[in-house]
């Protein structure tokens, strides 16, 4: 994900879908609800912004952040439709190693399931020190990082169209 700092603080730039019908999931980790409903809030208004309509916005929630990726392999399998899946959570760092294993799970998980080319999917988790980052992050201070998942989604889904055709 891009973050609010390279756009040198302008207003962040919704790309428009290619095709009326764009459909995308939106899978978000219950775990840290305070924050990872924010950041599905600016995802879900970005994809609105861009032209895909409500009734193809799929939310669907899961337990946590590793539970995203066994969403996300689902929803692949299942809904054959979707132009692009995202996932949003957030891990925040404690005093133990579980910290290094979330984000490792959640991102080689995202990484293979990419990796199959059937549709994007985009890693909308933050992985912060502390709840004060993940605020900022989730419509604070350095903007809403479901809004820049939101502008990949549209942006790989469009792709995805152009070569598919």
């Amino acid at each position: 994900m891009s973050t609010i700092l390279n756009t040198n603080g302008e207003a962040l730039q919704i790309p428009r879908v290619n095709k009326a019908d764009f459909r995308c999931a939106v899978i978000t980790a219950e775990w840290n609800s305070e924050i990872t409903h924010a950041l599905r809030d600016g995802a879900v208004s970005a994809l609105r912004e861009g032209g895909v309509r409500d009734e193809n916005i799929e939310l669907v929630k899961v337990p946590g952040t590793v539970e995203l990726v066994y969403g996300a392999s689902c929803l692949m399998k299942e809904c054959r439709d979707l132009d692009a899946i995202i996932v949003i959570g957030v891990v925040i760092r404690g005093d133990t190693p579980h910290f290094d294993y979330v984000c490792q799970q959640a991102a080689q998980g995202v990484a293979s399931l990419n990796t199959l080319g059937e549709v994007p999917v985009i890693f909308g988790v933050l992985t912060v020190d502390n709840v004060q980052q993940a605020l900022d992050r989730a419509g604070g201070c350095l903007g809403n990082k479901g809004s820049e998942a939101a502008v990949a989604a549209i942006e790989m889904g469009n792709l995805t169209l152009r070569y598919r055709r």
